[in-house]
């Protein structure tokens, strides 16, 4: 029982930090439309380097399975293809049939970034829910790990929604729906138990391949839309602190 305890108390600390974006909202509109540009781009650094630095060596770290590993990220690569495009499809037939400015503005690639960071929430709260499993020590460091892992990646999320089309306001509070999955995947590790580590590693494929396809296939093209020379060199920046960040919590991992 204080295992579950341990498990829920932390799970809620971390989806608490979805709240970051709270931060912005103490930004004028004008303020933040005009810093976005950088924010997409960290967001940018944040991905592929989750994916580079985290996401690849835990999915191969046990050395058996690559294939599946692999073929999990293609697959992640497909489902999300296939969703922006269900989505772009949603979007062009909704354009013509409302007539609701408000409801045409929302970009597909934010309901993505939704979707592959809920899935990545899941993930994050059944590793910690097994974790505890394993041992509270283990749990707690595990707990910590995360939460450094996910200020930047919230600050990302966030520019990506804002950027999409959302309010503040909405983009807050959808993030920390997602959020709130972490704590749905901690109990299913609880209640399942040791069973919940066999699906862990193909799942992770599953989200690595999300987070590539948004951010090559919808945040880079973004990035593009930039052109002038000081903006430009900033941006890239921007890119190498997003890198960076994820790198340095390999050194406190």
């Amino acid at each position: 029982m204080l295992i579950w305890f341990y498990a829920l108390a932390s799970v809620v600390i971390v989806s608490l930090i979805s709240f970051v974006g709270v931060i912005a909202l103490s930004f004028s509109e004008t303020r933040l439309r005009k810093i976005l540009f950088l924010l997409v781009a960290l967001a940018t650094g944040t991905l592929f380097g989750d994916v580079a630095l985290h996401l690849l060596p835990e999915i191969f770290s046990a050395g058996k399975d690559n294939l599946l590993g692999a073929i999990g990220m293609l697959a992640g690569i497909l489902v999300f293809f296939s969703l922006e495009k269900f989505l772009h499809w949603r979007h062009s037939h909704q354009v013509d049939d409302c007539n609701d400015p408000l409801h045409h503005q929302i970009q597909p690639v934010g309901h993505l970034n939704l979707i592959a960071d809920g899935l990545h929430n899941l993930l994050d709260g059944a590793i910690i829910g097994a974790s505890f499993l394993a041992s509270p020590a283990i749990g707690f460091a595990t707990t910590i790990a995360v939460i450094l892992h996910e200020i930047p990646q919230e600050i990302g999320d966030f520019a990506i929604l804002i950027n999409a089309g959302f309010s503040r306001q909405r983009a807050v509070w959808f993030n920390a729906l997602s959020a709130s999955l972490a704590i749905v995947g901690t109990v299913l590790a609880l209640m399942l138990g040791t069973v919940t580590e066999q699906f862990i590693p193909f799942t992770l494929a599953l989200a690595a391949g999300g987070f590539l396809y948004i951010a090559g296939s919808d945040l880079v093209p973004e990035l593009h839309k930039v052109t002038e020379l000081k903006k430009s060199l900033a941006q890239f920046l921007a890119l190498l602190i997003g890198i960076a960040l994820m790198f340095s919590l390999l050194l406190l991992e």
